[in-house]
């Protein structure tokens, strides 16, 4: 089973890839680990700052990484800002069966309310370096990946203002979904 966690920066993608490891045993990769890969070792002119290019630049390295894993019947987490919505293009039918995706974005109004425990949660499990938390930006950002979720059919697991983060139990709840799309497509 492959499980992508796509979506907004700062919306938790990389605790809940962490909670589901924890439960599952399941190995998780970030994109953002590739995303440095690449820049740091000269193989991209892109920046950190490049993140719509980026999308696009990763997504081919990516796919074929959970080809393989697909392939060797493997489970893992994939998780990023880097899935792009029209991720299925990627893949044949006989792969999508064992892949479940799920984008998580936040409501403007939870961020307009929670951005100061935006910003706390921010390098909880990853150090962010020169991490600026800009709210207009990440408004932007959870709309467009919203907006993603109803083009391309992709199940958005949106935190909102009545929600209260529990990164252990928004973990169960996606592991639950994936096991069922998996179950279900055997």
């Amino acid at each position: 089973m492959i499980i992508l966690l796509g979506g907004s920066s700062h919306v938790g993608k990389t605790l809940i890839a962490q909670k589901i490891l924890e439960k599952k045993l399941m190995p998780y990769v970030s994109l953002d680990h590739l995303k440095m890969a690449f820049i740091r070792s000269g193989r991209t002119d892109l920046t950190v700052n490049d993140d719509y290019k980026m999308r696009y630049f990763l997504w081919p390295f990516a796919a074929e990484i959970i080809k393989t894993a697909v392939e060797n019947n493997q489970n893992m987490i994939v998780e990023g800002c880097y899935i792009p919505g029209e991720w299925k293009l990627s893949f044949t039918e006989d792969y999508l069966s064992k892949i479940y995706c799920t984008f998580i974005t936040m409501t403007e109004d939870y961020l307009r309310k929670n951005i100061n425990l935006v910003k706390e949660k921010a390098n909880v499990i990853e150090q962010r370096l020169d991490d600026q938390v800009d709210l207009k930006r990440l408004i932007l950002c959870s709309k467009d990946f919203k907006e993603d979720c109803l083009k391309y059919n992709i199940p958005n697991f949106e935190i909102t203002d009545q929600t209260e983060y529990d990164a252990d139990r928004f973990a169960s709840e996606i592991l639950e979904k994936a096991e069922k799309h998996l179950y279900t497509n055997i």
